[in-house]
């Protein structure tokens, strides 16, 4: 056991050094921790996620709490190589190196032995001579141990700012040597050139380096920041004075007399101001682009002649009225829009124009936002269906799509499913690529939650007016007999669903108005009634979905309740107050076009590799791998937000509806988790706010302006 030794002591300030053995508390947002130390002694304060096993000098006010012991408020901290060669051993084997494993670090060391460190420092070719490393792995091992130990100068330099280790090694690869120069001399750059790095780390480090509140590049970084914001909650531009209210929020400074500012800004190409609304200018642009597409699109008349016309034998027998009306629409015009609820026919509407567009001997390819969209799409149409990024060719090495207005898509017809769930950057991709005789059909439910990113592209477009759209309304007697189609159009005209809970129901609604209580419930549901009564498969058939993140029922806190209740392997890996087991259910969080993975997509772990530090996802069929630094791309997904749940479909979904989720009890986050159910719907939580919920149709209105564009010759300047 390492003795704390304590070099000084003055007011009860004391330095000492220690071994991190764990962590007994993390806040992974900012960064506090309790830790346990070497010799009984803990400590209290910011740290970052510093792996167990680390020898740490900690600078501090000593204090001894009534009820935990001696502990030491860290004030700051340095991180101290070990000396010893056993030290050293288990330092080198703790899966901080990758190609070094538990047999390679006893090998290095029991060759160099206390001098170790500082041959990999100052000779790392000495290696070689040890045995198992050749050429390959050494460069594996000096790049890893390079970018650990200029991560790690860059962390303690940056420690009193509560950068992470993970964010310190993102600076290091974005800028390497230059990286502490350029955070000093601009920490508002951050913000634009490292992912994961938002302007309020950039403005924590830009204030203690002296940079005052009007400093301009803190306030253009504050104005790109607050439009950022806005797009994440699904806005394309903000008007002005919201812009500026939102701006004095974050930035603490009045910018209404501001006008020469966002006319640089926009001067320099980061913004574009139009009737007194503020847009990023890329979002701009793509509206206005994907105006101009659609547009040249509905001008183009169909080239299917009147005689290929007459020769498609479409009955009342076999359609409704409605569906004839989409099918003759889709051979009419060069664009059209098909949508409807669960249950309306879309899916025969949609056949059915396939099957006319073949028995013309049309060339056809289908397409959809997400890889489970298009494998649903895929398994109910009977033809290949592909994601809008393979659709559009990425190509990850140059990260554009190789499918654009200079090499547009070759098919007669693409259909494009869950529209609902485009955002307007993704649409302008495909319009761009998409060819004046090629006959495009987008069909969706208008109804749904619209698309995580920012636009409202399916609303919009119907409201344009332009695009022949047929909305399919009346319910097929078979989906009559699903209580959750019935219900769920219902909740969509405002009415209160019915609850019945019949023994042949596929809709259940279990009450309990105490939220501690809900976590439980969810979980005996899938360990135990849901699986032995209807032989539902925890991981592949049931899906809890909610509201939100945060809060008893909230997905972090019902994630870590089911890992436990669900996987019962041993933790593997453990990044902060994150932990990995074989087995988990997991998310990915944003879009890879170089791992072919995007936002939602749901996966099992599949391996995880300490030494390389390295973890393989298992999306279904498809092995990813992810370094461990990647890692804050996925989130366990044994529940999951609705929105994240769109274009998907499970055979049980389990959704809380509780009164403490009152923000996000709306209509239309209600139907689209409902619709998400293939076999049962079961909703738990109180009758109240299920009312709330239903009553509810005022989902917040996106700012968009996509064939709605005023310019006013009153605007801004």
């Amino acid at each position: 056991m390492l003795i704390i030794f304590i070099y000084e002591t003055k007011r009860d300030k004391v330095t000492i050094e220690a071994i991190l053995e764990a962590y007994i508390y993390r806040n992974e947002e900012t960064g506090y921790s309790v830790v346990s130390l070497s010799g009984g002694m803990k400590a209290v304060g910011i740290l970052p996620s510093i792996k167990t096993g680390e020898k740490l000098k900690i600078t501090g006010l000593y204090e001894s709490h009534p009820k935990h012991g001696p502990q030491v408020k860290i004030e700051s901290f340095s991180i101290i190589y070990p000396t010893t060669a056993s030290a050293i051993s288990k330092y080198l084997s703790s899966g901080l190196v990758k190609g070094i494993g538990h047999s390679t670090a006893e090998k290095i060391v029991g060759m160099f032995g206390e001098n170790t460190i500082e041959v990999m420092d100052n000779d790392f070719n000495k290696l070689l001579e040890v045995d198992g490393i050749g050429k390959k792995k050494l460069v594996q091992i000096k790049k890893s141990w390079d970018e650990q130990k200029a991560a790690k100068d860059i962390m303690i330099f940056l420690q009193k700012y509560d950068i992470s280790p993970a964010n310190a090694l993102k600076i290091c690869r974005t800028y390497g040597k230059d990286s502490i120069k350029i955070v000093q001399d601009n920490p508002y750059q951050l913000t634009y050139d490292v992912w994961g790095i938002g302007f309020k780390i950039a403005d924590t480090i830009g204030k203690s380096a002296g940079f005052n509140e009007d400093h301009p590049q803190r306030i253009k970084a504050g104005i790109i920041y607050v439009l950022n914001e806005a797009s994440n909650d699904g806005h394309i531009f903000l008007p002005l004075q919201e812009l500026v209210n939102n701006c004095f929020e974050i930035l603490n400074v009045d910018l209404s007399d501001s006008l020469l500012l966002f006319r640089e800004m926009e001067d320099n190409g980061f913004l574009k101001i139009v009737d007194n609304n503020i847009y990023l200018l890329q979002y701009y642009e793509a509206e206005r682009n994907i105006e101009n597409k659609i547009s040249a699109i509905c001008r183009c008349n169909t080239d299917i002649t009147e005689k290929e016309l007459n020769s498609i034998r479409l009955t009342s027998s076999r359609y409704s009225d409605e569906q004839l009306v989409a099918i003759r629409n889709s051979l009419m015009s060069k664009i059209f829009i098909l949508t409807g609820g669960p249950g309306t026919g879309k899916t025969t509407a949609l056949k059915g124009i396939i099957d006319s567009f073949l028995h013309l001997g049309k060339n056809i390819m289908l397409a959809a936002p997400t890889g489970r969209a298009a494998k649903k799409m895929s398994e109910v149409i009977g033809i290949e269906a592909r994601t809008i990024h393979r659709l559009l060719e990425y190509n990850p090495q140059d990260q554009i799509f190789m499918r654009d207005e200079d090499n547009p898509i070759e098919a007669d017809l693409i259909v494009v499913d869950e529209m609902s769930m485009i955002d307007t950057m993704l649409m302008n991709s495909l319009v761009n690529a998409i060819n004046l005789n090629t006959t495009l059909v987008l069909v969706g439910d208008v109804d749904q939650l619209p698309s995580v990113g920012p636009g409202d592209i399916l609303n919009d477009l119907i409201k344009s007016n332009i695009i022949p759209t047929t909305m399919l309304s009346k319910i097929f007697r078979q989906a009559e007999e699903s209580e959750i189609v019935v219900n769920a159009h219902k909740i969509n005209k405002g009415e209160f669903p019915a609850l019945v809970n019949s023994e042949i129901s596929d809709f259940f609604f279990i009450q309990e108005t105490d939220n501690s209580k809900i976590p439980d419930m969810i979980a005996e549901l899938c360990t135990d009634r849901l699986p032995s009564k209807y032989g539902f498969d925890p991981m592949n058939d049931i899906q809890v979905l909610t509201p939100m993140y945060k809060g008893d029922v909230g997905a972090d806190n019902l994630n870590s309740l089911l890992q436990t209740a669900l996987n019962r392997n041993d933790i593997l890996l453990s990044l902060g107050a994150k932990n990995y087991k074989i087995g988990d259910k997991v998310m990915q969080l944003r879009n890879n076009y170089e791992k072919d993975v995007f936002n939602g997509d749901i996966g099992l772990i599949h391996s995880i590799n300490i030494e390389d530090q390295k973890l393989e996802i298992n999306f279904n069929g498809k092995v990813v791998s992810y370094e461990f630094l990647e890692l804050d791309d996925i989130t366990l997904a044994y529940a999951i937000t609705v929105h994240k749940s769109q274009g998907s479909e499970y055979p049980c979904v389990i959704l809380p509806i509780s009164t403490a989720h009152y923000i996000m009890l709306q209509r239309n986050l209600l139907y689209t988790a409902v619709t998400r159910a293939a076999k049962m719907m079961i909703l738990i939580g109180s009758k109240q706010a299920l009312t709330i919920a239903v009553a509810n149709k005022k989902s917040r209105k996106r700012y968009t302006s996509l064939f709605n564009l005023k310019i006013c010759q009153n605007n801004l300047y």
